[in-house]
């Protein structure tokens, strides 16, 4: 069953782009795993394990531009992208976002360079223990956990002074949506806003002891998941399942999905998650090779599987415009700017380069999901008016999703019709509800590296072994920086421009 827009509201204006709608949900299939030591031995041993520099603070998400749908909308009316809103339009206020120094994303990596697990690290200094003591629990996907307990315990010399723990059972994860504010955690909770990209959530954990002292269940996990709701419920509605969808519409592959490959194909560099400046740590060989002296081929994107009679969205046809016909002809063309009043909008368009491929939020992706696939009317459509042409969308939708929920299995191929070449390699099935997977693709087919090859809104792929034509529309996260066409890295900025 297709979701409904209404998940997909925005809930404020930040630095980091509309919100998804607000929920909160308790995660079943993650894992907590505890390193402590007293002093600093706990970050000692896991320094030289992780690709995050754990003696330095982490950084904050990379601040976003607006995104391809709004930039269209704004220069369609004649603004500017972020440019004030005129007099009679109120001014969104803008949302300012606190990062805890507590809360960090961090890859492990085996002894080639190869990605274990993606992990976000909590440190802290547990309840009832020496305040010398240091705890980092590590919030990891349930598929990876046994992998990374292993490696965690394979690694721990005999006289080590650190102690393992899974304690799963012991503390429950969780997530808040729709809110930049993770200040004031009530007693018993940890919370920080994700530190990925806040449009993730609010990760939240319960550590208390109190909290089992005060609620009734039959395990300590029911006890906190019972004790986290009946706080909750008072402010969010429960939201079951949205950081599965949410995660994918925002580009965001975990756990075995990133598995065995390196972290930059898997845009960990661009998610805080590696530090190039530390010191040894195993795998580092290939992580500062591929930085400094190579180029990435493949990334991660989230694309969208289209039928190819289906209309492609403007931000794909703007996109593919300005890679057929380069920046320059290609804008003249999209905003008529050789018309009678091209000046006007010349001053519109100044400093605004449109990106290679759109470059959309999660509730923005969502949005042209739902309108897609019939959920709901586009914004110049009377619902009424197009209730049958409604009900034709939302039957063709619904067709769409079972075939590509069948085709679209981890391992399958994505392959160029026109020359029958593997394209990408599907990582995640789509979506709940829609047609959004992430796969890795070559850059190249992407218009993102080289000259060769260009995105065509016209391209027609197959999947697996189908013999079925689909159009596939990837998109760019908006924490996603430039990309330079040389090397498939982020593009470096001269300190003048």
């Amino acid at each position: 069953m297709a979701y409904r827009a209404a998940s997909v509201l925005a809930a404020g204006a930040s630095k980091y782009g509309a919100l998804w709608g607000r929920g909160y949900e308790t995660f079943k299939n993650r894992r907590i795993l505890s390193v402590s030591g007293v002093g600093d031995h706990a970050t000692t041993y896991l320094q030289g394990l992780v690709t995050a520099d754990l003696n330095s603070e982490p950084s904050a998400p990379r601040e976003e531009v607006m995104d391809s749908v709004h930039a269209l909308n704004a220069k369609n009316s004649g603004m500017e992208p972020g440019a004030a809103a005129p007099d009679d339009e109120p001014e969104e206020e803008e949302v300012p976002v606190q990062f805890t120094k507590k809360l960090r994303s961090a890859t492990f990596l085996d002894h080639r360079g190869r990605i274990l697990t993606d992990a976000l690290l909590w440190k802290r200094n547990p309840e009832g223990a020496d305040s010398a003591t240091t705890e980092y629990l590590i919030d990891v996907p349930d598929d990876t956990g046994d992998l990374l307990l292993a490696h965690l315990k394979q690694h721990k010399l005999r006289r080590s002074k650190i102690k393992l723990a899974d304690k799963t059972e012991e503390i429950t994860s969780h997530a808040v949506y729709g809110t930049l504010n993770a200040e004031g955690a009530p007693p018993g909770y940890i919370a920080g806003m994700d530190p990925r990209h806040p449009s993730l959530g609010m990760r939240i954990l319960s550590v208390g002891q109190d909290i089992l002292n005060t609620t009734e269940g039959e395990s300590e996990r029911a006890k906190r998941q019972q004790h986290f709701e009946t706080l909750m419920n008072n402010f969010f509605p429960s939201a079951p399942g949205t950081y599965s969808v949410l995660r994918k519409l925002a580009g965001i592959a975990e756990g075995t999905e990133i598995a065995s490959k390196t972290a930059l194909e898997c845009n960990q560099d661009f998610l805080n998650a590696i530090s190039f400046s530390k010191g040894c740590y195993l795998g580092q060989e290939l992580t500062a090779r591929s930085q400094f002296t190579g180029v990435v081929r493949k990334r991660i994107v989230p694309v969208m599987i289209v039928d190819t009679e289906m209309e492609v969205p403007k931000p794909w046809v703007m996109a593919s415009m300005i890679q057929e016909l380069g920046t320059e002809e290609g804008m003249d063309k999209i905003f008529g700017l050789s018309d009678e009043d091209g000046e006007k909008k010349k001053l519109a368009l100044a400093g605004y380069i449109p990106p290679p491929l759109p470059k959309i939020s999660a509730p923005g992706a969502g949005s042209i999901v739902s309108m897609m696939m019939g959920s709901v009317a586009a914004p110049d459509q009377n619902p009424q008016d197009g209730s049958e042409e409604l009900n034709k969308l939302r039957v063709q939708g619904e067709k769409l999703q079972t075939e590509i929920a069948e085709l679209a299995q981890p391992g399958t191929s994505i392959i160029d019709k026109k020359d029958s070449r593997t394209i990408g390699k599907i990582l995640s099935t789509p979506a709940p509800g829609t047609t959004v997977l992430l796969a890795q693709m070559r850059l190249d087919r992407l218009g993102l590296l080289g000259s060769e090859h260009k995105w065509s809104r016209t391209n027609k792929i197959l999947i697996g072994d189908s013999n079925k034509e689909y159009r596939f529309l990837p998109f760019l996260p908006l924490w996603w920086p430039d990309i330079d066409p040389a090397t498939g890295k982020e593009k470096e900025v001269d300190v003048g421009e």
